[in-house]
């Protein structure tokens, strides 16, 4: 039975949730599933969570560290965030802008942040063309729109703030805008960053597959952990009636983790729903009625931002947030709710048809930051904040660092856990408030 309105704060997990009936589906067959594991074995560290972090995270103890590992994921790889999401490839820092870490932490932490998502990026463009990933990379670029007068001053000064820190930042003006990249009707101005671009992110995510097994990670799918005890220094993890036992445990599941997954990861995220649609292919002409002239990655100043970009067959990719309780996620009125926001930003596609349409869960943090944590042989990746298409590189990368005992940078993103939710068990109510507020906000702000 497919577990199709799967709720992270609700449901003991996740296992039977079937692919999101997504774009990225239909352009590709789907590997066979790997095996659950039929007898019991040792690991130097099991991966829980066969994602992006999961599947990176192996590559990197295998292919660098020589540390045996094995992923155990729940369903087939790539049925969670990172097969299902809008496959943006940002520098993204969550929700938290660079001149706020840099009042919170001063310049130099600043500074090494943004090094880090910078490097985010590199690595994935990095890992595609080693490995010659056809993942459908599109144009580079990343355009973040002004949606009213005052952000556009606050994205003038993100752009200067961004240049202090080595960055190459451009502002557009809102004449700017549509003369080289498209006509907005809801923008004001834009901040353009060179180094962002679109994949196929269920085809990526199939390539870090092939990756890992190619290393010798050992990959096994279909196989819930249902129990983690620790003895004598040792994790052992029931899956069916079999045991793997492993020196250190990580979960690299995200918002995809359950309550039930283990009390160190527990409390320590929001999962939200974002939302998807595609619409079927534009022709030349209404093309031309959009004044769509690039396939760059977009994003609006919303606090409850759309998203969206020119697919490589001209379909549009349109994203914001969903439902927030899982129940609801498949109601209209959060379809009807990205066809307005796509109507109000190109009034010429205001009747046009959607072919696709989905839901899927990010992990938000209290701090607005992912962290990736490993204390006690117990690790965690978490918190990417819709940023995780990138930053699970890097992520990955570190936390392999961490469990070869090889110094990372010092940074919270790998120095601080994840702080707690306060009143959690409130959460979604606080969720449903904020969602009101923003509303006003992004309306009248």
């Amino acid at each position: 039975m497919s577990n199709s309105l799967y709720d992270p704060l609700t449901h003991k997990h996740c296992q039977s949730s079937g692919y999101a009936p997504s774009y990225w589906a239909s352009t590709i067959d789907l590997p066979s599933a790997n095996s659950a594991p039929t007898r019991s074995e040792h690991f130097d560290v099991a991966i829980i969570g066969g994602g992006f972090s999961g599947l990176l995270t192996a590559y990197y103890l295998a292919h660098e560290h020589s540390i045996s590992c094995c992923v155990l994921e729940a369903n087939q790889v790539g049925f969670g965030a990172s097969g299902r999401n809008a496959g943006f490839v940002l520098k993204g820092s969550g929700r938290l802008s660079y001149p706020q870490m840099a009042k919170k932490w001063g310049m130099e932490t600043c500074k090494g942040i943004y090094d880090e998502f910078s490097a985010a990026v590199n690595r994935v463009e990095s890992l595609i063309d080693e490995h010659d990933i056809q993942c459908q990379k599109q144009e580079k670029g990343y355009l973040k729109i002004a949606h009213n007068q005052k952000a556009m001053q606050g994205l003038r000064a993100q752009a200067e703030f961004l240049q202090q820190l080595g960055g190459d930042a451009q502002f557009l003006t809102s004449t700017e805008l549509e003369q080289g990249y498209m006509f907005n009707q809801q923008a004001y101005g834009a901040m353009r960053l060179p180094d962002g671009f679109g994949i196929n992110p269920l085809k990526l995510l199939l390539g870090y597959r092939e990756m890992a097994i190619k290393a010798g990670v050992k990959l096994f799918e279909n196989a819930l952990v249902e129990q983690v005890e620790e003895k004598n220094s040792r994790h052992f993890l029931r899956i069916a009636d079999v045991n793997i036992t492993a020196n250190t445990v990580v979960y690299t599941g995200n918002a995809y983790n359950s309550k039930q997954s283990h009390p160190f990861i527990n409390n320590r995220y929001l999962p939200i729903l974002s939302s998807i649609l595609v619409t079927r292919p534009l022709s030349e002409q209404e093309l031309e009625q959009t004044g769509l002239r690039t396939h760059q990655v977009t994003m609006d100043t919303r606090t409850l931002k759309y998203y969206y970009r020119l697919l490589p067959d001209n379909r549009i990719l349109f994203g914001g947030r969903g439902a927030v309780f899982a129940k609801d996620q498949h109601s209209e009125v959060y379809l009807n709710n990205l066809k307005q926001g796509l109507a109000a930003c190109f009034p010429s596609l205001a009747n046009i048809q959607h072919d696709y349409y989905w839901n899927g869960f990010i992990a938000a943090a209290l701090d607005d930051m992912p962290h990736v944590c490993l204390k006690d042989n117990i690790g965690y990746i978490l918190g990417y904040c819709g940023a995780g298409v990138s930053f699970s590189a890097q992520a990955a990368y570190r936390l392999a660092q961490l469990i070869a005992k090889q110094p990372v940078p010092e940074l919270p993103l790998y120095q601080t856990p994840l702080p707690y939710l306060p009143f959690p068990q409130f959460r979604r109510f606080g969720q449903l408030a904020y969602y009101q507020y923003a509303h006003l906000k992004d309306r009248f702000g």
